[in-house]
């Protein structure tokens, strides 16, 4: 069901994207491949990502339309589901190329929200 405050979930997620690019500052993909508790957190934190945009619903596509919601919320089943087949360096262009645009968009959509 998804959630009665679409706003918070969309806090959520950019919060959560925060804590990555805090846990990830300065490193490359070999580093982060090498540290198995920033490799963790991260995964702990697209989880968080995927949760709350199986939240927000349908109203993820309509106000922010260009961002692949679909594989977002079928990350977080991955990750629980299928950890041992999951690609580390995956993981990491997640982190390089998908949470900027992400993060553009999920804050357009607040700002729509929170001024309406």
């Amino acid at each position: 069901m998804p959630s009665s405050d679409p706003a918070q979930r969309f806090e959520d997620i950019l919060d959560n994207i925060g804590r990555i690019e805090g846990y990830t500052a300065g490193m490359d993909g070999a580093a982060f491949l090498e540290d198995h508790k920033t490799y963790d957190a991260v995964e702990r934190c697209l989880e968080r990502i995927s949760e709350a945009a199986r939240k927000i619903g349908v109203l993820a596509e309509e106000l922010c339309p260009g961002i692949a919601w679909a594989e977002i919320r079928a990350l977080g089943n991955f990750l629980r589901n299928e950890y041992e087949r999951i690609e580390r360096g995956r993981l990491w262009l997640v982190v390089e190329r998908d949470l900027t645009p992400l993060r553009a968009a999920v804050q357009l959509a607040l700002d729509r929200l929170t001024s309406a």
